[in-house]
């Protein structure tokens, strides 16, 4: 299994930057790729951004692209989301998940952001 802890959020004016991160522990040898997703209330959960494990492949939402960062430190086992820029709409928690190479998805408590105007 795998363990995933996020921290970074918090409440930021408009125009701001925040860095969150996701802590992995456990099974880290099994992991296949970090996947940031957030979900603001009354919404579903969408992707933000995703970065291959070994590969450091990346992908963006288009919503976030040219403002967020995707970027991982595996010495630390850790993965970062730098948000830049910060909008309203990015308001949401914001959960980092783990893939692993047997297809299962393992994901931290959430941690909220909160853009102010």
């Amino acid at each position: 299994q795998v363990q995933l802890v996020e921290s970074g959020g918090g409440l930021v004016q408009a125009g701001g930057s925040l860095r969150l991160s996701c802590a992995a522990s456990g099974s880290i040898f099994s992991i296949n790729a970090i996947t940031w997703f957030r979900q603001a209330p009354g919404e579903e959960r969408g992707l933000v951004a995703s970065i291959g494990w070994s590969t450091g492949n990346t992908y963006y939402a288009d919503s976030v692209k040219g403002r967020f960062t995707i970027s991982r430190e595996n010495a630390e086992n850790k993965v970062y989301l730098q948000m830049n820029s910060l909008k309203p709409e990015d308001t949401a928690i914001y959960y980092c998940t783990a893939r692993t190479r047997r297809a299962n998805n393992y994901s931290g408590q959430g941690t909220q952001v909160t853009v102010s105007s």
